[in-house]
């Protein structure tokens, strides 16, 4: 059974996507992965603010960081360039190791919903390739995310 369409009061965290003119395929619209990559830079900004993601990542020597377990997204409305999103995030779930993440898109400064999505992530020791507790600090930030 289809959930209703989430509002805007259902997020407490928000970012601005710019959508490119190369965001679309040949059909004139926003292509279906890309919708993933404006999660993936929603859910980047969302725990940078939270202190928690160092822009070096993995690559740049970091010990410990997120990864993505499974996403998803339902499209509601096709987008085309120009348009400007908004994205809405709010953590759905907080588990020994992972977090759960639902996604609203909008557009800019409106009620139109052209997208929803969700990602489950873990918290990964990079050197061993295993999922690790949350730090204390993340989980408390991740609260406050938490919706009911």
């Amino acid at each position: 059974m289809r959930q209703p369409h989430p509002t805007r009061d259902r997020f407490s965290f928000w970012t601005e996507v710019e959508v490119r003119w190369g965001d679309m395929d040949a059909m004139g619209h926003v292509n279906n992965t890309v919708y993933f990559t404006y999660m993936e830079s929603a859910r980047i900004d969302f725990l940078g603010r939270l202190g928690r993601v160092q822009v070096r990542g993995r690559a740049g020597g970091a010990q410990q960081g997120p990864t993505l377990v499974a996403t998803a997204c339902d499209f509601v409305r096709q987008v085309v360039f120009p348009t400007t999103l908004d994205i809405g995030l709010a953590v759905e779930a907080i588990g020994r190791s992972s977090f759960r993440i639902r996604y609203g898109m909008f557009r800019k400064e409106t009620d139109e919903l052209m997208a929803t999505g969700q990602s489950t992530n873990a918290w990964l020791d990079y050197a061993t390739n295993r999922s690790i507790d949350l730090p204390t600090e993340l989980r408390a930030a991740l609260e406050v995310h938490l919706v009911a």
